[in-house]
């Protein structure tokens, strides 16, 4: 027999499986001993009041096993070898996904990667500390399993219209995530694991009969008329078949080409601002009410902060718990930063982007200022709006690296100072591997940056006692919260407004923000180009 039940109990309680089966017998009136399991399905920490609990969602057996199996949902991949080819740019959550749910349509995915597979790429981006350079094809941005692969593995999505994200988190268990994810309100995999889940997708597109190649940019598209035939590489070689797009929001060179040869984009917002980071003991003090800090059953505590700045939001963004900041550079002459945690959350620090939201329209006397500096020839050649945001990005963190001394050492100010616009003598101890330089971040972000910045960290101040305090670092910049372009598709077919065969996708074409939100629209994608080959 089983029951189902919703509990509300203290952290000791939920920490193992013995002492929720002694509370559910008490509470329930239930035999303990005729308990034989008990199943959480549901996890979340309220940490509202100052006594924190934690909802349960619990399936009770009762003189009964449960199936170890009943959770999980495994999808059964065929062989695709000889099937209609399809191409997908890009190997980050967009694409994989895709390439996945091609296989389970009958399709057979041709998967062109500029960077290095996830191990390869692991080697890269520990160059960056040791010696301040970064690969341009292999960094945070590029290579197998995206920005996300190293950027933290976090699966929260506040969106429910895209499609079915419980799914997403059934494949990602399918090749070796923890059913962990299944269960937790905020569910993580760690920058630790991530890559062996990523290794599992991979294998699962080569053992069907599907391609992957690395290091293999994609040079340009193949147009006849206004149909797009495949694409074709910075190695000479062409793949033929519909085209999905997922090249990720720092594949410039790629909005670049499409501008150039017009194909239909436009500026989309974006949020913009630096890393904040703190003592992980101080957060957990915060969050937890307890001057302890999250003692021994509770993780590391997460935070959100969101309010208005002159019309504008000002927001936490991708908040990473007892983890590390990591330069996330995808060129020279750049400094951007962004988060990640592993899977035990147990640094000493907590880091969260602090940012700024933008608009296309926010940037005309901006755009002015810009023209006068130096543009590529690219863009000259360009002349249109649709990059607007994308030489924002790239003129934040160009000034970035000037104020780093050029290189990947990034300027950096306390917190409380920022705010009362003060020089910080000094920094306190850091995640950030390549090194901090006390720079002003408050004189020489733009004021519509900084501005609104400091009013948010006054605000958050006041909700959170001890959050506005100068044992935090504000570190710059943090640019990439999203694609700077929306490539334009029809809401119906998903192909492009103009090109058949063209299928953009993911967080790169604007139409995602994160990794759920990725997978869900890659597989919307791929169901796109079923349609579109059966149909022709």
């Amino acid at each position: 027999m089983t029951y189902d039940y919703q509990l509300r109990v203290l952290p000791p309680v939920a920490a193992s499986e013995q002492s929720l089966k002694a509370y559910i017998a008490r509470e329930k009136g239930l035999n303990e001993a005729d308990i034989t399991a008990v199943q959480i399905r549901k996890r979340s920490i309220d940490a509202r009041q100052r006594t924190v609990y934690i909802n349960l969602t619990v399936r009770v057996f009762v003189n009964e096993q449960p199936d170890a199996s009943a959770e999980l949902h495994p999808i059964l991949y065929n062989n695709v070898e000889n099937r209609p080819q399809v191409v997908v740019v890009g190997a980050g959550p967009g694409g994989l996904f895709a390439a996945l749910r091609l296989i389970e349509l009958g399709l057979r995915p041709v998967v062109v990667e500029r960077g290095k597979d996830v191990r390869s790429r692991k080697k890269d981006l520990a160059q960056i500390s040791r010696t301040q350079t970064v690969d341009p094809e292999s960094n945070y941005s590029f290579g197998e399993g995206g920005a996300g692969a190293y950027s933290d593995g976090k699966l929260y999505t506040r969106s429910k219209k895209r499609g079915n994200g419980e799914k997403i988190l059934q494949v990602f268990c399918q090749h070796g995530a923890s059913p962990s994810i299944l269960v937790d309100a905020h569910p993580h995999i760690g920058t630790d694991k991530l890559p062996r889940v990523i290794e599992g997708m991979r294998n699962t597109i080569l053992r069907c009969g599907g391609e992957v190649h690395f290091e293999t940019r994609m040079e340009a598209l193949l147009i006849e008329g206004d149909t797009v035939q495949g694409i074709v590489t910075h190695t000479g070689q062409t793949f033929l078949g519909p085209v999905i797009l997922a090249t990720g929001h720092s594949a410039r060179d790629v909005y670049r080409w499409l501008a150039g040869h017009g194909v239909e984009l436009e500026a989309k917002g974006i949020a913009v601002g630096g890393r904040l980071e703190h003592p992980a003991h101080l957060i957990d003090s915060i969050q937890y009410h307890n001057r302890t800090g999250r003692g021994r059953y509770l993780p590391a505590a997460e935070y959100s902060f969101v309010t208005q700045v002159g019309g504008r939001g000002v927001y936490s963004f991708c908040m990473c718990p007892g983890g590390f900041v990591v330069p996330a550079a995808s060129g020279p002459e750049q400094i951007v930063v962004n988060g990640m945690s592993p899977s035990n959350r147990g640094s000493r620090w907590s880091n969260s982007g602090m940012v700024v939201e933008l608009r296309p329209e926010d940037l005309i006397n901006e755009e002015l200022r810009m023209k006068n500096e130096e543009l590529s020839p690219a863009d000259e050649a360009i002349g249109d709006s649709s990059l607007t945001m994308l030489r924002f990005q790239e003129h934040l963190e160009r000034l970035c690296w000037l104020q780093g001394n050029r290189r990947q050492t990034a300027p950096a100010q306390r917190m409380a100072d920022f705010v009362n616009r003060r020089l910080s003598a000094d920094l306190p101890p850091s995640s950030y591997a390549p090194g901090l330089l006390a720079s002003p971040l408050h004189f020489w972000l733009p004021p519509f940056l900084a501005d609104r910045l400091a009013q948010g960290f006054r605000q958050f101040g006041r909700q959170a006692h001890g959050f506005l305090t100068n044992e935090a670092v504000l570190i710059g910049v943090e640019t990439r919260t999203s694609a700077p372009v929306r490539i334009l598709r029809d809401a119906a077919t998903l192909q492009h407004v103009r090109l058949r065969g063209l299928f953009p996708c993911g967080e790169g074409a604007g139409y995602a923000g994160g990794i759920v939100s990725a997978g869900v629209d890659g597989e919307r994608c791929a169901e796109a180009v079923y349609a579109y080959l059966t149909q022709k």
